[in-house]
């Protein structure tokens, strides 16, 4: 399936969605340009905004992403699901998205958000976890690619 962020961005700022981006496009907007495969995005969870990103997520018609994950019965697209799991691996006709509400080294959204660097992506405005933020991220996952995006976002020490 082709990503196509500038839709999902689109239609999260249509929507008028709270959130913060992190994950691969956090790492693009910090400057070291790299591939992705999908959006990784948190969003604040008081009711209102849950019931602005399901509404979102339906116009992108989004569906949970793995084998026969249609037998779940897990409707990504209500408020009450999004608020109750941890995170959803999602495909949606713009492309997979990762909506995670647990994320190792994060801490409350609020201090997330107001520490969040705005970018723009094809004349929308997004947000985007700040630079300590996102190598706190990504350090409690400890992720292969994740260490490597830390080593190309923190320029080593000269000791010259």
């Amino acid at each position: 399936m082709t990503l196509e962020p500038a839709r999902v961005f689109a239609t999260l700022d249509r929507y008028g969605v709270d959130y913060v981006t992190i994950g691969g496009f956090a790492v693009i907007a910090h400057g070291y340009v790299r591939a992705t495969a999908d959006i990784d995005l948190v969003a604040r969870q008081d009711r209102d905004n849950l019931e602005r990103l399901a509404a979102a997520f339906s116009d992108l018609h989004a569906r949970l992403r793995g084998v026969d994950t249609d037998l779940l019965e897990i409707d990504p697209t209500d408020p009450d699901t999004l608020a109750n799991g941890a995170s959803f691996a999602l495909d949606t006709d713009a492309g997979p998205v990762d909506y995670l509400n647990d994320v190792p080294g994060a801490g409350d959204y609020d201090g997330l958000r107001a520490r969040a660097i705005e970018a723009t992506a094809a004349d929308v405005v997004v947000r985007v976890a700040g630079l300590d933020d996102l190598i706190r991220m990504k350090r409690a996952s400890g992720r292969t690619q994740d260490l490597r995006d830390i080593a190309n976002l923190v320029p080593p020490v000269d000791d010259r």
